[in-house]
C-alpha cells in the first residue's frame, strides 16, 4: 500500500514548520488517504535533544506528514489516535524503516497521545513500556555523558579564560584569580 505520488514538496514557513505545496495521497489497505495542500507539518516531532537518535526528516518523512495529519483529524473527531499511530509503524515498515528505529518512533508517538496510550487497552500500554524502559536507558546514558562533557568543558574553560567587564572605573578587571586585578584599584 504505497503513497501514490513521488515527492513531496514543502515550502518552509518558520524553523520547524512546513506547509505541503502539493497533495499527499496514501492508499491503505482500504482507505485512502489525502493530506491536503497547504497542510503544515513539522515533519517528525522529535525534541531536539533526541535529533542524533531520530533526526526531523529523512526516509519516513512521508510517514510523518501522514501522522501529522491524521492526528489532527483525531483531534477533530474524525480518527482515532491510536490508529494513525499504527498506521504510521506500518507506513515506515513499507518505507524500509529498521525494525527498531521504527518502533522507538511508534513508542514515542504512543506515549506522546498523553492518556491515549492506554487505547485501546492496557496490552497496548505494555507494548509501549516494554519498548520505551530499554530505549530510555540507551537514550539517557549518551545524554547523561555528553551533559557532563559540556559541562566540564565550560568550567575548564571558565577557569583557563575568565571572563572580562569594566569596572565602574572603565578599567577592564577579571573576577578571577585575584592576582590578576589592577593594583591600583581596589
Amino acid at each position: 500500500m504505497p503513497f501514490i505520488n513521488g515527492n513531496v514538496k514543502v515550502e518552509e514557513l518558520d524553523h520547524g514548520r512546513w506547509k505541503l505545496l502539493e497533495r499527499l495521497h496514501y492508499q491503505g489497505e482500504r482507505d485512502l488517504f489525502q493530506v491536503p495542500a497547504g497542510f503544515v507539518t513539522d515533519f517528525a516531532s522529535v525534541p531536539g535533544l533526541f535529533t542524533w537518535l531520530v533526526p526531523r526528516y529523512g526516509r519516513f518523512t512521508k510517514a510523518a506528514i501522514l501522522h501529522d495529519f491524521l492526528c489532527d483529524e483525531a483531534r477533530a473527531g474524525r480518527f482515532v489516535r491510536a490508529q494513525a499511530d499504527g498506521i504510521f509503524r506500518r507506513v515506515m515498515r513499507e518505507l524500509g524503516i529498521g525494525f527498531i528505529r521504527r518502533w522507538i518512533m511508534w513508542a514515542a508517538v504512543r506515549l506522546g497521545s498523553g492518556w491515549g496510550v492506554f487505547q485501546p487497552g492496557l496490552w497496548q500500554f505494555l507494548l509501549v513500556l516494554l519498548i520505551a524502559t530499554p530505549t530510555a536507558a540507551f537514550v539517557l546514558t549518551p545524554t547523561v555523558v555528553i551533559l557532563v562533557a559540556l559541562v566540564t568543558v565550560a568550567m575548564t574553560e571558565l577557569a583557563m579564560v575568565p571572563p572580562r567587564w569594566h569596572d565602574w572605573s572603565g578599567v577592564e578587571t577579571t573576577w578571577w584569580p585575584p592576582a590578576a586585578r589592577s593594583r591600583t584599584h581596589p
